[in-house]
């Protein structure tokens, strides 16, 4: 079980903010009242500016990720990032927090450029990260212990460490499984205990890089159900980068990616009704999209709000 009386102090750490510092205390999910990051207006939350991006630049090896990526994330937002293989999405969500910056452009988080060396902790606290093997994330025996993991390593005080664990867990639903051995969980249960962790830093914003990749439906849909009611219901902003394009249909906005551009940015809707355009750069639309534009060609025309299966069924059950 965790000991949190036995947390090192601040000192005998990495070298971060001190604990009750302007940079240490969090805004929370939503930036809400207290000190931390700047505050900046909503839109102007995450904003990547001509963003330019060459692994092994300057050598032989040179590839160009991304090229001259626009986009702008308000706080709150539900984005969803789709795209092929190869695309760029993974290097896009990687800038986000800082953990690569740009070869040209910029990359701003409230306000702090990820460039600038002393915002670097602020940032990855406020952009937290979770990415597709929830193995390679999981450092403790216990589940409890994992998730207190970041906190501990900022020099938190115990405390406010046990706190911040206990609502982490809390808001995944994962409270029963707090002293369980998190190899003995399953595939949505491990990337759920991951969510925590990154949510026990209290970032404002979660990027999901292919979270539920390697999970079967069920522990797809754990996640997600738990990513939606974080947005819905504590103003944590997401994007969540996937290739399953049922999970798109949900968000306030689908951003396609393409050879390391941004092709479409627009409201689930609208991209999913471009499917000539989204099969051009080797995507499909949602089975139900798919079944709804073929019940318009055979005479049965259906809004192009109805995106996903449940919902078609409700309209053709009218």
């Amino acid at each position: 079980m965790l000991e949190l009386a036995s947390v090192p102090a601040a000192g005998d750490r990495l070298a971060v903010p001190e604990p009750g510092s302007p940079a240490f205390v969090w805004t929370g999910f939503a930036g809400r009242t207290g000190e931390g990051p700047p505050e900046v207006a909503s839109e102007d939350f995450i904003i990547v500016s001509g963003l330019v991006h060459r692994y092994s630049a300057g050598t032989e090896f040179e590839v160009t990720a991304l090229e001259g990526v626009d986009l702008r994330v308000a706080r709150g937002d539900f984005l969803v990032v789709i795209g092929p293989n190869g695309s760029g999405k993974s290097t896009l969500a990687r800038h986000l927090n800082g953990l690569l910056l740009p070869t040209a452009g910029t990359v701003t988080v409230a306000g702090m450029d990820t460039r600038d060396p002393a915002h670097l902790w602020t940032i990855r606290r406020t952009v937290g990260m979770v990415f597709q093997n929830p193995d390679n994330q999981i450092v403790a025996t216990v589940v409890e212990e994992d998730v207190a993991f970041g906190p501990e390593n900022l020099g938190i005080p115990s405390p406010e460490i046990r706190r911040l664990v206990d609502e982490a867990i809390e808001l995944v639903g994962m409270r029963a499984f707090l002293r369980h051995a998190p190899h003995l969980l399953s595939g949505g249960q491990k990337q759920r205990v991951a969510i925590a962790g990154a949510l026990a830093m209290r970032p404002s914003c979660l990027v999901l890089d292919e979270a539920t990749a390697m999970l079967d439906p069920r522990g797809r849909e754990e996640v997600l159900g738990t990513v939606r009611r974080l947005n819905r219901d504590e103003g944590l902003t997401v994007i969540l980068i996937t290739h399953f394009m049922e999970e798109a249909v949900g968000a306030d906005r689908v951003l396609v990616m393409d050879r390391g551009r941004v092709v479409m940015d627009d409201k689930p809707a609208s991209v999913f009704e471009r499917a000539a355009e989204l099969e051009a750069v080797g995507l499909a639309t949602p089975q139900a999209v798919e079944v709804r534009r073929r019940l318009g060609q055979a005479g049965c025309p259906v809004p192009s709000s109805v995106l996903t299966g449940e919902a078609l069924a409700d309209f053709l059950c009218r």
